[in-house]
């Protein structure tokens, strides 16, 4: 019924320079199926083959990009012009490349699940309907839970995180280390605070020396930047102009022991839209096989 697909990358290229940014995007599954269009986390991180996994390439078209300054795209400075409706007008440049005119599945999972919620907000003409995992609102209570709540979880992890910081809000204090040009600066802003977010959730959490790298050393400036700069976001902008979409169809799924990302932000969304499902899974951690395969199993 469907065709041809294909379950690895079938098209990928750059857009056209512009704000001196070339993006890099990737097309998977079937090329005439139903498009979705993926934003990934972070940020700083990129699009990869394994997002594919939650969608079902036999009858859907699934595009990516890496976002400014990650990975595959290009740019001379990663921050340069680097801000969040600068991704989202990014995102919309992809899918008018690729000739895209009909409605479109928006999807994404934290940082990407952010950008996701964002787009349909700005797009929602276009917006067909929502899949979003693990979900971050990037709200100041958001990033209050992980820079002071987490601590009744990690006491000893953020108490070395704020004795290092001086008494210095922690994203500003990293944010400076990781755009310095001394490598022991850098990793420690790499150990500590890049690395934070990673470990939550686990039993066995500590911080480790981590392999540096230029991939590794963008990725962690990018993250930083935006999480200094609140994400460049008003407080609770999602919730705020939740009318735009609150009757978009929306599919919402998050593990009940998400210690990066708590539930309650996936609740919160929940409860504001009209035309919304959620499917806590029973399982901790940010992501991971449980719910690519409860996302999945919808489509």
């Amino acid at each position: 019924m469907f065709g041809f697909f294909n379950n690895k990358v079938f098209d990928k290229g750059w857009l056209p320079p512009y704000e001196g940014h070339e993006i890099y995007y990737q097309q998977m599954g079937n090329p005439k199926g139903e498009v979705v269009l993926n934003f990934h986390g972070g940020p700083g991180d990129c699009c990869k083959e394994s997002h594919g996994q939650y969608f079902n390439l036999k009858k859907q078209r699934v595009i990516m990009f890496d976002q400014r300054g990650c990975k595959r795209s290009k740019a001379e400075d990663i921050v340069s012009l680097n801000d969040t409706k600068r991704l989202l007008k990014d995102a919309k440049r992809v899918l008018d490349h690729l000739g895209i005119k009909d409605k479109v599945i928006v999807s994404g999972g934290s940082w990407g699940s952010t950008l996701a919620l964002l787009f349909a907000e700005r797009y929602p003409e276009i917006t067909k309907s929502l899949v979003v995992y693990s979900i971050f609102l990037a709200r100041r209570e958001d990033m209050e839970w992980m820079l002071r709540d987490s601590a009744l979880f990690y006491p000893d992890l953020m108490e070395e995180i704020r004795r290092q910081s001086e008494g210095e809000n922690p994203y500003t204090h990293y944010a400076k280390l990781i755009f310095s040009e001394d490598l022991g600066s850098i990793q420690t802003a790499v150990k500590y605070m890049s690395n934070y977010e990673r470990i939550l959730g686990r039993t066995d959490a500590k911080f480790e020396d981590v392999r540096i790298d230029n991939e590794v050393i963008n990725s962690s400036r990018i993250a930083l930047y935006y999480a200094a700069n609140r994400y460049f976001l008003e407080d609770n902008e999602i919730l705020k102009n939740i009318d735009k979409i609150r009757d978009i169809p929306t599919l919402i799924f998050h593990n009940r022991l998400d210690m990066c990302c708590p539930l309650k932000s996936a609740w919160d969304l929940y409860r504001s839209l009209d035309n919304a499902q959620i499917e806590i899974i029973a399982d901790r951690g940010h992501g991971g096989k449980k719910l690519k395969k409860a996302v999945k199993k919808h489509f």
